[in-house]
């Protein structure tokens, strides 16, 4: 049996298990690769993605191409850890 205060709550929100499940599996995404990949808004991806850089769980990357701002973003060490933890207590939670 599992207690369900093993879940992480940082990852509660659909738009914050989208862009954890992304940057799992690639290096770096920039801001409209992952608004595009997740179908979020401007807001959504700037509030959901400053929790998780507080939290420690991603990496931000703020930089100019030009004359224009480019933000990206990658999951760090801890944050792969945690995220990793959660996938796990969701499959003994589902019984697998």
């Amino acid at each position: 049996m599992i207690n369900i205060s093993q879940l992480n709550k940082e990852f509660e929100s659909r738009v914050r298990l989208g862009i954890m499940s992304v940057l799992m599996v690639n290096d770096w995404v920039d801001f409209s690769e992952m608004k595009s990949l997740l179908e979020i808004t401007d807001g959504n991806m700037a509030s959901h993605s400053n929790a998780l850089e507080k939290a420690n769980y991603i990496e931000v990357k703020k930089e100019f191409v030009g004359k224009k701002p480019k933000t990206s973003y990658r999951v760090t060490q801890s944050g792969r850890i945690a995220f990793t933890q959660h996938l796990d207590a969701l499959e003994k939670l589902i019984g697998r």
